[in-house]
């Protein structure tokens, strides 16, 4: 008996590697997961759009966290509790321009009026935050490299892996009609749940 579990075990594992294998070589692969991903977020970028058609574009007053998610916050905490860091990283983190930049294209939805426009406006803002974010590093590299004697592609590839990880937090947690105070159109009232056919 365990030695057709383990068979089966086996095979289970072997199938599933070989499956992902064929799944990922890009010339099987026939939807690319940009496209799932943008299917599946335009339901909601259409439950936005619903909502300000019917609803109208009543726009409440920017506002803005910094860098949401809490990530301002503690970045303060730890200043006040660290003076030291404080002195070579100030009470923000150094990219919450490119964060205040970002929220005011959620905000406002990016001034969308259609889905598909929305899904685009939202993307393109989610990859500037990206950006902005990598160009913080590039001007701060000199510096940090001389304070902590790492060269400057070390720093590089650590604000390129802060920038991926804000992308890609942003692109799960800031759907429209989420619910979320950092959701895209957050400036405008929350989105009716509806259930679509």
């Amino acid at each position: 008996m365990r030695r057709r579990r383990a068979w089966a075990l086996g095979f289970l594992i072997v199938f599933s590697v070989v499956a992902v294998a064929i799944l990922f070589r890009k010339d099987i692969v026939q939807i690319p997961a940009a496209k799932i991903q943008r299917d599946f977020e335009l339901k909601a970028h259409r439950e936005l759009i619903r909502s300000l058609r019917k609803n109208g574009r009543s726009l409440d007053a920017f506002t803005t966290d910094g860098c949401s998610g809490g990530l301002s916050k503690a970045w303060g905490t730890v200043s006040d509790r660290f003076p030291a860091f404080a002195k070579v990283h100030e009470k923000t983190p150094p990219w919450e321009p490119c964060c205040v930049i970002h929220d005011r294209s959620y905000h406002s939805a990016g001034g969308a009026n259609e889905a598909l426009e929305s899904y685009a406006l939202r993307l393109s803002a989610d990859q500037a935050l990206r950006e902005c974010v990598l160009g913080t590093g590039h001007e701060r590299s000199a510096d940090l490299s001389a304070k902590y004697a790492l060269s400057e592609d070390q720093i590089h590839a650590a604000y390129e892996a802060i920038a991926n990880a804000m992308f890609d937090a942003v692109r799960i947690g800031g759907l429209p009609c989420s619910g979320l105070a950092w959701r895209w159109g957050y400036g405008y009232p929350r989105c009716p749940r509806t259930v679509e056919n």
